[in-house]
């Protein structure tokens, strides 16, 4: 019975500020009322440091951020700022730099996609043209790195480097596996862990750096932010075929129609027949729109969506034991139902 009423009463943090459960007795806020105040100063930084003589850059810039989304990698080093008890007001100019960062990546990725609709709207791309979108990312990343520059911390600079040249690596990998259906589950990954989870660690790892914390605290943080950050780009995979377009922002079968081969295909390949894989291969391999139901169909019939999102669970959990050496706190608490609740995630 204790059971069953703490499953109904855990909610995606992402999405609300209610109160979570995680024993039977002990309330945990949820994300928004932990940091929500925190954020809206990151979201001040973010205002201020967008400024430029140049007003085409501001525009295109606050018109991509403007359009929300989740924030969760500058949460991400808000929480476990707070799970290690640092206080200092840089930790909100780094929480600005990394969704920099990933807003940069935003801007060129929907270039180099050709995609339409991010957020729920046109993209800046489509709003504001290519040869824009691509230098405006240019002057985020650069201006995130003018912002490093005034952290002082050669450590810092050195992660972020690291990660923003991973990720590049990533897209450029990305780039040239797409329209290839022999793509392994290992090289699926390897993708991932560059382009999207390594922001991801980098986002937890800096507090620790910040904190001047122990190397195995330092290693833990940034070994729950890549098994996060794999996480939620394998769910993401999976929403690209079992969302709504009006709840995710974007069209759905996107992936598909750009050629990328993602872990539902690859286990769908697996496991259907020979016919079945021949059209998931040419839906894959083809430049032209793709008729999506069928596909639809091959992944459901062969438990490939069950498969993948059990990856997703596997990673979450491997998330959640890594911070076992961190105090306990609200803030880990926190961090362990944004783990647990992944499988939620609707956008």
């Amino acid at each position: 019975m204790a059971q069953a009423q703490k499953a109904q009463l855990i909610i995606n943090p992402l999405t609300t500020d209610a109160f979570t459960l995680t024993n039977d007795t002990t309330p945990t806020p949820g994300f928004a009322e932990l940091i929500g105040e925190e954020m809206e100063e990151v979201d001040r930084v973010i205002s201020r440091r967008l400024s430029s003589d140049v007003p085409l850059v501001g525009e295109v810039a606050k018109y991509i951020i403007s359009a929300g989304g989740k924030r969760i990698r500058p949460a991400l080093l808000l929480l476990f700022s707070g799970a290690l008890s640092y206080n200092n007001s840089a930790k909100y100019e780094m929480a600005a730099v990394v969704e920099f960062i990933h807003t940069a990546t935003l801007l060129h990725d929907d270039v180099v996609d050709d995609s339409t609709l991010r957020r729920g709207r046109a993209t800046a791309n489509v709003s504001f043209g290519n040869p824009a979108s691509v230098l405006v990312g240019d002057f985020l990343y650069s201006r995130a790195f003018q912002m490093m520059v005034d952290c002082d911390s050669m450590k810092i600079m050195q992660v972020l480097a690291n990660a923003t040249n991973v990720i590049a690596e990533g897209e450029v990998q990305q780039l040239m596996n797409l329209h290839d259906a022999t793509l392994t589950e290992e090289g699926y990954l390897e993708v991932i862990r560059s382009k999207t989870a390594k922001l991801f660690e980098a986002s937890a790892r800096i507090p620790a750096i910040l904190s001047q914390q122990p190397p195995d605290i330092e290693t833990a943080c940034a070994e729950f932010g890549l098994a996060l950050g794999t996480a939620f780009q394998v769910i993401d995979d999976v929403l690209d075929y079992e969302g709504e377009s009006a709840v995710l922002g974007k069209n759905l079968g996107d992936d598909l129609r750009e050629g990328k081969t993602t872990l539902p295909l690859i286990f769908a390949m697996q496991n259907c027949s020979p016919e079945e894989k021949i059209l998931i291969q040419k839906a894959i391999e083809q430049n032209e729109e793709v008729e999506l139901a069928p596909i639809l169909s091959i992944l459901q019939k062969t438990g490939a969506m069950q498969a993948t999102k059990e990856m997703a669970h596997h990673q979450a959990l491997q998330a959640i034991a890594s911070i076992a050496p961190l105090k306990d706190s609200v803030y880990k608490a926190v961090l362990v139902q944004l783990a647990s609740q992944l499988l939620l995630r609707s956008t």
